[in-house]
């Protein structure tokens, strides 16, 4: 009996070792699942945080690029140098004549009126007529005759009402406003709105 019963204490004791063994056993296949689970969880928040600067810098790099598209949209491109000098035939505005510089930090801009492409446009609006682009000339004051107006160069246009074809006839008489809308093909265009005075008499007139 005392031999059965040592028996048995050795089978209880050997079949505890294995039970403890397995549960080691588990215990480490558990953890290194743990830990496989935790590199990869690492490595895909590494991913998605790339994604999300790299998206962040990309949507910071188009905001600027539109600001800085803007700026150079708004800006004023040309100034007015000198007063709006009108023409007259006693009855009617004949032409009118306007001086030009560039404003500062302004890029060149093209006056050359015989240019199909990338030119200045000019636009004449009144109450009774609307030409979106009419003819002028332009005469170098400063600078060279390239028709290129660059920074410290003064160049002046001439509106000829009398002599425009193929368009509305520019009839300009007294106390009647009308507008030149000057277009540079980059930046902001520049409004020249001027009133004619009561009277026409003069053959050189100042307009205001």
């Amino acid at each position: 009996m005392s031999r059965f019963g040592g028996l048995w204490r050795r089978l209880r004791a050997r079949i505890r070792a294995r039970a403890q063994g397995v549960d080691s056993g588990e215990q480490g296949i558990t953890g290194l699942e743990t830990a496989i689970i935790l590199i990869a969880f690492v490595v895909v928040a590494a991913v998605f945080a790339f994604v999300v600067l790299s998206t962040g810098l990309f949507s910071s790099e188009r905001g600027k690029e539109a600001v800085y598209a803007g700026l150079a949209k708004t800006r004023g491109t040309m100034t007015l140098t000198g007063g709006v000098i009108a023409s007259s035939d006693g009855t009617r505005i004949t032409q009118v004549t306007f001086s030009l510089t560039l404003a500062a930090g302004g890029d060149s801009v093209n006056l050359n009126a015989a240019d199909p492409t990338n030119r200045t446009v000019i636009s004449y609006i009144d109450k009774d007529v609307i030409d979106p682009d009419i003819e002028y000339s332009v005469q170098p004051i400063t600078g060279n005759a390239d028709m290129l107006l660059q920074q410290g160069e003064l160049l002046t246009v001439t509106v000829d009402f009398a002599a425009q074809t193929g368009g509305p006839v520019f009839n300009v008489g007294t106390n009647q406003t009308f507008i030149l809308e000057i277009k540079p093909p980059t930046g902001s265009y520049m409004v020249l709105q001027r009133t004619t005075p009561p009277s026409l008499a003069q053959a050189i007139i100042d307009l205001y």
